[in-house]
């Protein structure tokens, strides 16, 4: 790894636990307030299913703090404890968030649709793309720049994933925040700490879609330094 890259790759770092720290402060505060309707996580993302005519989809529970997620080839909304349990403005927004993504799913969202399509690629990748961009900056002070470019277009396929992740993620709040709004679940006195949650958890997706960026072109200019 050049020193460049290792610059980068600290300063990203950083960046992400900063975030990372902000957005665990921010759940953490909001779980401590509770919602006036008393509604647990689960029967939110079950009364916003309902709500959006998505039948076919469960809620369940999930180890973990923040393992919230969906899963669309289960068609299964899995929510950590604190949440599919919690009866507060955390509870509410995470659980109303990742029910957006179901109703992605059942809308046939073309950014969600893509990102599925991606995932076995991006499995693939992730599992060799630092072994093969080391080996291929050594090979390439030899003059040998095959395995390089290689590396750089693995590591393509994980930007690309990073950057449609953006718009997925992006949506599946507006929507959330919409539904929470439009329905009441959270009063006007409650929206407003449900927003500032979902904000600090798409910007943990930005950082890390802008560090993939940043990483990939900083391979690409070693790759083309060295060829010129």
């Amino acid at each position: 790894m050049t020193p460049g890259i290792m610059f980068v790759s600290l300063l990203f770092m950083g960046i992400s636990m900063i975030v990372s720290m902000i957005l665990k402060s921010k759940f953490n505060k909001y779980k401590q307030v509770p919602l006036q309707n008393g509604m647990s996580g689960k029967e939110i993302a079950e009364k916003m299913l309902r709500e959006n005519g998505i039948y076919d989809v469960r809620v369940g529970s999930v180890q973990g703090f923040l393992s919230d997620h969906y899963d669309p080839t289960k068609k299964l909304i899995n929510l950590s404890p604190e949440v599919y349990e919690g009866r507060s403005i955390a509870a509410a927004a995470v659980a109303a968030h990742e029910t957006g993504h179901a109703v992605q799913h059942a809308t046939a969202y073309a950014p969600l649709q893509m990102r599925s399509k991606l995932v076995p690629a991006v499995q693939f990748s992730s599992m060799i793309v630092n072994w093969v961009l080391m080996i291929g900056i050594v090979l390439a002070a030899s003059g040998n720049y095959t395995l390089l470019l290689i590396g750089i277009v693995l590591m393509a396929v994980t930007v690309l994933f990073s950057l449609v992740t953006l718009p997925v993620e992006f949506d599946a709040s507006k929507r959330a925040l919409a539904w929470l709004q439009h329905t009441n679940v959270t009063s006007p006195q409650e929206y407003p700490g449900a927003k500032d949650a979902l904000k600090w958890a798409a910007t943990t997706y930005v950082v890390a879609a802008l560090a993939a960026v940043v990483m990939l072109l900083q391979y690409i200019a070693i790759f083309m330094g060295r060829r010129d």
